[in-house]
């Protein structure tokens, strides 16, 4: 068994070396041939060009051509092996192709140098090629095959394009957003001429808007290998828009895409709802990524960024109704909703004002109920938001919550309320109404028919007498008395004289009793109002510190709670939760000067528009820092 193994291996040993002999009897010299397929192209197109070295070794090397007319935008390589047997003998032959895509740099008639090939120590060329470059495009893209039936089972059954679009929604989990590329490729993109390997690029679905206009907003990596990271991803600056976040991935999923015939990975890092808060050309800044390409000891970490976008914003067409806010934008629906259509005299029930359609939701002030009226009293309202963006865009509802007491008994109304908006579907203003909301108000317990305050105590009957007594801790005096003939005058009486100086004495200790009270209060309050004055400040330092960390979201909450917290240590009431007009108020009331109220106004302004419009500049949250400081250090009372 041995011997028969040896025999087969030499033979087998014999048949290579004749082999390997004949393909080296019947070896040919290499060549090497460069071929385009358009000898006339335009600025916008892209052509290929073949470069094929056949009858090579193992050592053969293809080097493209160099020229400065011309950009590579991709390489690829092949190599193909063949033996062949014939008259002649056993021939092997080696074939490397080497395809590159090229685009022209600008117009004229250059000449592309011949490529090289290195072969067993010697050197081979192609001759040149004379390509003719005509600004724009002039070649006619390339079209793919109609398969045949018995190729294509399902053809016709579909639309043009559906079937690529169910591919991704079933194979990646997703749907296609508003302003997401449609198809295999992203239409209007271009290679960059440096970097061609790996860029980034910021989309948007329409360049011309009104104020208000949602703008949809996507930034994606393009890149010709897999990548393993990326951090330090940096937004870009908008400043003149508010924004809402779409869709923000946790991970790098990319999708296979062709631009201008070259294969690329793409990957969505944001996309984001923008809208313009003014009228005018603005622009959405450039967008920054630190990119890790390749995996564990192989990547690299490259920065890209975005070009700058322009962005053409019309102002709102003249004809505005009354009321009519400028950020007043979308189609809304305007509803009055209660827990409850009917209430016992004095007793609170709930009111929803509610603003739901599209647009930008957190933008939208619902229509405000009267706080003074005859039938109801009114506190000031909760508000809340539900924000959804399906498709891409935003949408939701914006809701007011009221707490109202009912001063009388009967059917009381809530009147119609309006909502004057501009809707970017139909082109024109239009007013989103309420319909009337009736409560039925019937006697509580005691059977009256007006609140506490609207009447005299001592017209009520007796159980409404009580329940006042309870809600305000004021009782009728009661007075008993009952006469008899003294058996001796009074002022001779043992106990007369004591009992008419006790009371003197009850009061003096009452009294001092009283101030001390006074005083220990006072310096209480006094020390709680210096430990919220310090606590705002120190909330003040902390914003300095995000000032400097580039944290503006979280610097203007803190500017908001520092300026927040001051003021309700002045004041010696609590301000937060308070509406805009609330604040103003109770101001006013405490004698604060018209110049104090606005440089707050200003100050709580600008730290709510920081916190929804992160496009604000350093600049400007150093001035609203310098603002808030000026208006806790100078506080007067006039």
């Amino acid at each position: 068994m041995a011997t028969r193994r040896t025999g087969s291996a030499a033979r087998l040993a014999g048949v290579l070396a004749a082999l390997l002999w004949a393909g080296a009897a019947g070896a040919q010299s290499p060549s090497l041939t460069m071929e385009t397929e358009h000898e006339v192209v335009g600025t916008e197109d892209t052509f290929r060009v073949q470069i094929v070295a056949s009858d090579v070794g193992g050592d053969a090397r293809i080097h493209p051509p160099e020229t400065p007319d011309f950009h590579i935008l991709s390489r690829q390589g092949g190599v193909n092996r063949s033996i062949s047997m014939g008259a002649g003998g056993t021939r092997m032959s080696t074939q490397r192709t080497l395809t590159l895509v090229l685009q022209a740099l600008r117009p004229g008639v250059f000449e592309l140098p011949p490529a090289t090939l290195e072969s067993g120590g010697e050197v081979f060329r192609t001759a040149p090629l004379t390509i003719t470059v005509k600004a724009g495009s002039v070649v006619q893209p390339r079209r793919r095959p109609a398969p045949s039936r018995s190729q294509d089972p399902f053809a016709g059954l579909f639309p043009p394009g559906l079937l690529d679009e169910l591919m991704d929604e079933q194979f990646m989990g997703r749907t296609r957003s508003r302003g997401e590329p449609t198809g295999k490729d992203f239409p209007g993109v271009r290679i960059p001429t440096r970097e061609p390997d790996l860029f980034m690029r910021t989309f948007v679905d329409r360049t011309r808007v009104r104020v208000g206009e949602q703008v949809t907003m996507t930034i994606w990596i393009f890149s010709r290998s897999d990548l393993s990271n990326v951090d330090a991803f940096m937004l870009p600056k908008l400043e003149g828009f508010v924004t809402e976040q779409i869709d923000a991935p946790t991970s790098l999923a990319p999708q296979y895409r062709t631009i201008e015939g070259v294969p690329y990975r793409a990957y969505m890092l944001r996309r984001t709802a923008v809208f313009p808060v003014r009228s005018g050309e603005l622009t959405i800044g450039q967008a920054s990524a630190d990119i890790t390409t390749g995996y564990l000891y192989a990547g690299e970490r490259l920065t890209r960024r975005t070009p700058a976008l322009t962005i053409q914003v019309e102002p709102l067409p003249p004809g505005a109704p009354d009321g009519m806010a400028p950020l007043h934008v979308g189609a809304w629906e305007l509803s009055v909703e209660s827990n409850r259509t009917t209430v016992e005299l004095n007793q609170p029930i709930e009111v929803e004002v509610k603003l739901s359609g599209r647009g930008n939701v957190r933008n939208q002030m619902p229509p405000r109920l009267a706080p003074k009226t005859d039938d109801f009293r009114v506190f000031d309202p909760t508000i809340t938001d539900e924000v959804r963006t399906p498709q891409g865009v935003v949408q939701g509802e914006r809701v007011a919550k009221y707490v109202l007491v009912p001063k009388r008994t009967g059917t009381l109304t809530i009147p119609e309320l309006t909502y004057p908006h501009f809707n970017p579907d139909t082109g024109r203003y239009e007013t989103a109404r309420s319909a009337p909301f009736r409560v039925t108000v019937v006697p509580g317990a005691g059977g009256g028919t007006v609140a506490p305050d609207g009447g005299g105590l001592s017209a009520a009957p007796p159980s409404a007498r009580n329940q006042v007594a309870q809600q305000t801790g004021i009782h009728p005096i009661r007075a008993q008395a009952s006469f008899r003939s003294p058996a001796a005058p009074l002022p001779k009486r043992a106990w007369f004289w004591p009992l008419v100086v006790a009371p003197v004495g009850l009061l003096g200790a009452l009294a001092g009793a009283g101030a001390l009270h006074r005083r220990v209060r006072e310096a209480q309050s006094g020390d709680g109002q210096k430990r919220q004055q310090r606590a705002a400040h120190k909330r003040l330092t902390r914003a300095q510190t995000l000032l400097r960390d580039a944290a503006p979201a979280a610097f203007y909450a803190e500017v908001e709670k520092a300026v927040l917290e001051f003021l309700t240590a002045k004041l010696a009431t609590p301000v937060q939760g308070l509406t805009g007009e609330a604040r103003q108020e109770t101001l006013t009331s405490r004698g604060i000067d018209e110049a104090q109220r606005a440089r707050v106004k200003r100050v709580l302004d600008a730290c709510a528009l920081g916190r929804y419009a992160p496009g604000q500049d350093a600049g400007e949250r150093e001035r609203v820092l310098e603002d808030a400081s000026a208006l806790m250090q100078g506080w007067r009372v006039g």
